[in-house]
């Protein structure tokens, strides 16, 4: 994999920055900017170098959304940032031939294009056409078989940049744990996140599992899980996960009438699930299981909540968050709402890695590779 450092000329020369940008926006400005910091030194190593730096990348999942809110904010930290208003065509064009050495432009929402998730050749060609070389530096989206993932390498010298160097290298050592060795896999969707458990079982010495995802393990183990959202996987499919013993589940929950609040909740056994109540957190007995297993490890891994984060359910997760950092164990975390909750608490500077990338992690960790890597190979 070519590194944007491997690129021998760059003074003047045209360059296509697939960013990480797509962050949370709350009343039209930016909520959480932790994948915008992330994405700023490969931006600024390309300005020193009096590259045209061209900047491409999406906003939410509809195709409605702008990146006008993500321009205010980086316009703060980036000299002379422009904005288009489109992501290819005469204008785009136009506005990247304007920009002097060293200038920074950010083009539109790609998302805004069919073309773009439909990896179509003509969106591909167009956005090939803005620049002479391609730079890969949206980790989180690598996993993805998009135009501007894997299309546009197609058509033009492509790198990874900086960030996306340091996600394979940093995500690389927790296929290598040290030992004793911990695996935490929260949040929901059991066929995401089944490639990763059948990998980390393999090489960790215990993987637990909590959130969502938990529940279908209750439900193959015969639990109660009244309201709770479960994704309908089979007893089939969960039969070998169930049975490893380096496998833990919850010990306890809270639980809420289904639709209920956070101050409707109550700490409930695993056998004590009412048939109109929904899991909505670890409870606290699992907390205190995991905060002595995190205590023991040399390696931890972590990605996903532990509860209904959204909606306020934060205590096992921010518990967790609080007991990794001050393990002094080597860390590497990933996924929205954990990396929320470590810097809601203010401890992200203790986790040795937190990478910019949810599904893309994960798929990561089963895989050793994916689809936007392997295109710039």
């Amino acid at each position: 994999m070519r590194t944007v450092r491997s690129i021998k000329k760059l003074e003047g020369i045209p360059v296509l920055v697939r960013a990480a940008l797509n962050v949370p926006i709350v009343s039209g400005k930016v909520s959480g900017d932790f994948r915008l910091r992330r994405a700023l030194p490969t931006i600024e190593y390309l300005r020193e170098r009096h590259a045209r730096v061209v900047l491409i990348g999406h906003i939410g999942d509809q195709g409605t959304e702008s990146l006008e809110p993500v321009y205010e904010s980086l316009r703060k930290v980036i000299p002379g940032l422009q904005f288009c208003g489109v992501n290819t065509g005469p204008v785009a064009r136009a506005a990247v031939r304007a920009l002097p050495p060293g200038g920074v432009l950010l083009l539109e929402n790609l998302r805004r294009d069919v073309g773009e998730k439909k990896n179509t050749k003509t969106f591909a060609a167009a956005l090939a056409d803005l620049a002479d070389v391609f730079v890969q530096d949206s980790f989180d989206v690598c996993h993805r078989p998009h135009a501007s993932v894997v299309g546009v390498p197609e058509f033009l010298p492509s790198y990874a940049g900086l960030l996306v160097e340091e996600e394979v290298t940093e995500l690389k050592k927790a296929l290598k744990p040290k030992k004793p060795s911990l695996a935490v896999i929260g949040g929901a969707k059991f066929a995401t996140k089944e490639p990763v458990l059948k990998k980390l079982l393999g090489i960790y010495d215990r993987v637990f599992v909590g959130g969502a995802l938990a529940n279908d393990f209750a439900v193959a183990e015969g639990l109660p899980v009244g309201k709770s959202l479960v994704s309908g996987a089979s007893r089939a499919e969960m039969r070998s996960l169930v049975n490893n013993r380096r496998l833990s589940l919850p010990l306890d929950y809270v639980v809420a009438p289904h639709g209920g609040t956070r101050e409707q909740g109550r700490v409930a056994a695993v056998r004590d699930v009412g048939s109109n109540e929904a899991i909505l957190d670890n409870g606290p007995k699992t907390v205190a299981m995991l905060g002595e297993r995190v205590a023991n490890a040399k390696t931890i891994v972590w990605n996903g909540p532990l509860g209904n984060y959204e909606n306020g359910f934060t205590t096992a997760t921010e518990d967790l968050a609080r007991a990794i950092a001050h393990s002094g164990a080597h860390s590497i975390v990933g996924g929205g709402d954990t990396v929320a909750a470590i810097e809601k608490v203010g401890v992200s500077h203790k986790f040795s890695f937190i990478s910019t990338g949810g599904g893309a992690m994960l798929d990561f960790l089963s895989k050793g590779t994916l689809p936007g890597i392997e295109a710039l190979r």
